[in-house]
């Protein structure tokens, strides 16, 4: 039997559009002439527990529970259960985007059951009792309502599904506390020596369909987050229960950043290669290796076990990466384009674009232009590796993308798309008549003047997203960062006015930080917002990454490690003792808080203190101070 690679996308990800990696590695495949084709299980998940056969085995499940164990979610779905079982593959239609019509009896809120995620909507009720959604769908805009409660309706499902089946089912970050920083291989090998669920059972049947689909010989699982680490394990075990002649190859973002110190060798129980960072090169070295062309000696960025001493080995024998002009066209070949749901989660027009809608993932640039963010991954490959295409090839790229989907809707997955890469993409896009719609990260530099932002909206460019992270200019200058807060303002404010949405990445707790940054930060948020500078933004607490200035030169930020224990398996966050003591988590509670008000356009007249519920200080920042900055 012939070489034939098969590159598989392990839940969770995301539910409205593939994950890219597979796309990448199998366009690259078929470009060197190799038998490639792709499968995303995490989708095909989904739709097989969301059916009315899965909410049926649900029920059976529930059933053998003790009533000691149902949950407001379990009793909400008993209660209405039949409703649930009639209308599971009509809201499944509808979100696919194949029984549009259906939008009219679920936007009247008496066609589908409600649970406790419903309550969600009784901050919108007004004091007369009308539609609590009116004012973020006014009349007409059915379709975006239906789709909003439906998301609600499959929210609750996914809560009975935690509650009933699997207590760490989440649609995007399945088991994730198994994988994220942990030192030690034991407590995912205890995960995956207990008796299978019905999670468990559904991706094992769905794992073996593929495998007799594809008669593959490699089988390559892409695991970009710990929350898919858990069930790529499963799906390598149910691989090598069936077909142990198959090799396994475990890559991706999560191994990339979390794996580097590997010596746990019951990870080679389940996978025969572990690869590290850019894929093209490791992948064609293995392959070579697979058919008796190349020595394991001769392996690249390569993890290997020794089956004799049980000892885990590197190997890395340099050879020069792939060029980025080189990698090939993406492919969505083989994935069920049809088949992905467009979900609705928050009432945010730039929110949205992270689940709703299937788009094709593409990037400008490998690795990041700056690469000098203090609290970022640079001394890693994805970062530290900086590369482009020219506008000419990444067009190309785009017409063919558009030609093999029939669809026009782009997100660039960059770090941060150059500045340079984009004006001239948006030139050769309108040089060509290309029209498409597309979106994607940046850095908020000076470069992207007025001009600037008209002519990436006139090259389809609907909305970005860049770091603004704490909201200080003492902390920007900390971070290295390379921007200001009135520099922020001002290039948001360039891309609001040419009608393109803007997302900032906001930061609490960088090492230094006091109460009263905090306060200022949140002031200088709100003021991004009252200014219409932003329209959206998300505060995530800071995390300190073995891989980042802060992780290898802590003493220059005014922090202290906390040691380590002995790694065998995932290393990534490390905890640091900061002198200021300031209790983050209490302060991450209000701010978060208060973007949610912020982005559908509630307080932003009070006073930010309000957002906390314990006594912090008089923000420093002059109340109009982002308005002067505009005007400067």
């Amino acid at each position: 039997m012939g070489l034939r690679v098969l590159s598989v996308i392990p839940p969770m990800t995301q539910l409205n559009t593939p994950y890219p990696s597979t796309a990448y590695l199998t366009g690259f495949l078929r470009s060197r002439g190799i038998d490639a084709v792709q499968e995303d299980l995490a989708l095909a998940l989904v739709l097989e527990l969301l059916s009315t056969q899965g909410l049926h085995a649900v029920c059976d499940i529930i059933e053998a529970l003790p009533t000691s164990r149902h949950t407001p979610s379990i009793r909400s779905f008993i209660e209405q259960r039949q409703r649930y079982l009639g209308t599971i593959e009509p809201v499944i239609h509808f979100l696919q985007g194949r029984d549009t019509t259906l939008a009219h009896r679920i936007s009247a809120r008496n066609y589908l059951p409600e649970g406790p995620r419903f309550d969600s909507l009784d901050v919108y009720v007004d004091d007369e009792g009308g539609d609590p959604l009116a004012w973020a769908f006014g009349a007409l805009g059915l379709q975006d309502k239906a789709k909003h409660i439906a998301t609600l309706y499959l929210n609750d499902l996914a809560d009975v599904l935690r509650d009933a089946v699997d207590s760490r089912f989440e649609f995007v970050r399945y088991a994730e506390s198994l994988a994220a920083s942990q030192a030690s291989f034991d407590a995912l090998a205890q995960a995956l020596e207990a008796s299978p669920n019905l999670v468990d059972d559904t991706l094992r049947n769905l794992t073996v369909q593929a495998l007799q689909t594809h008669r593959p010989t490699v089988v390559l699982l892409s695991v970009p987050f710990p929350g898919s680490v858990y069930a790529a394990f499963r799906i390598a075990q149910t691989i090598k229960a069936s077909h142990p002649d198959i090799k396994t190859v475990l890559g991706g973002g999560f191994v990339n950043t979390e794996l580097r110190q590997l010596s746990e060798p019951r990870v080679f129980d389940y996978f025969d290669f572990v690869t590290l960072d850019a894929g093209e090169r490791p992948l064609l070295a293995l392959l070579e290796h697979v058919q008796g062309k190349r020595t394991a000696s001769r392996l690249v960025r390569t993890f290997v076990c020794d089956p004799q001493s049980h000892q885990v080995r590197y190997i890395n024998l340099v050879e020069p990466d792939i060029p980025f002009e080189e990698v090939g066209t993406p492919t969505w070949d083989g994935l069920p384009l049809d088949r992905y749901l467009s979900l609705l989660d928050m009432l945010n027009p730039m929110h949205r674009l992270w689940s709703d809608g299937r788009w094709n993932k593409l990037t400008v640039a490998h690795g990041c232009y700056w690469k000098k963010c203090s609290f970022c991954d640079v001394s890693l490959d994805y970062i530290g590796r900086y590369e482009q295409a020219s506008a000419s090839v990444l067009a190309d790229r785009i017409q063919a993308i558009v030609n093999e989907t029939g669809q026009t809707g782009f997100h660039f997955v960059d770090e941060a798309a150059p500045p340079k890469a984009l004006k001239a993409l948006a030139t050769e896009l309108l040089d060509r008549n290309l029209d498409i719609s597309w979106w994607g990260n940046i850095r908020f530099e000076k470069t992207f003047t007025p001009d600037l932002c008209e002519l990436l909206a006139d090259s389809g460019c609907i909305a970005v997203s860049g770091g603004l992270e704490v909201a200080s200019d003492r902390l920007l200058k900390l971070m290295k960062k390379g921007v200001s807060v009135d520099q922020v303002a001002r290039v948001t404010k360039a891309f609001s006015d040419a009608g393109i949405l803007v997302h900032a990445y906001l930061m609490y707790g960088f090492p230094t930080q006091t109460v009263q940054d905090t306060v200022d930060a949140l002031e200088y948020v709100r003021q991004l917002f009252e200014n219409g500078c932003i329209q959206s933004g998300f505060f995530h607490r800071f995390t300190c990454s073995v891989h980042s200035p802060v992780g290898l030169h802590p003493e220059e930020y005014g922090v202290t490690l906390k040691p380590l224990p002995p790694v065998s398996f995932a290393q990534n966050d490390v905890g640091f003792i900061d002198p200021t003591g300031v209790d983050h988590a209490a302060l991450g509670q209000a701010l978060r808080k208060a973007i949610y008000n912020f982005m559908h356009g509630i307080g932003l007249e009070e006073d930010v203190r309000s957002w906390f519920p314990f006594k912090v200080p008089r923000t420093t920042v002059a109340r109009h101070r982002i308005a002067r900055a505009l005007m400067g």
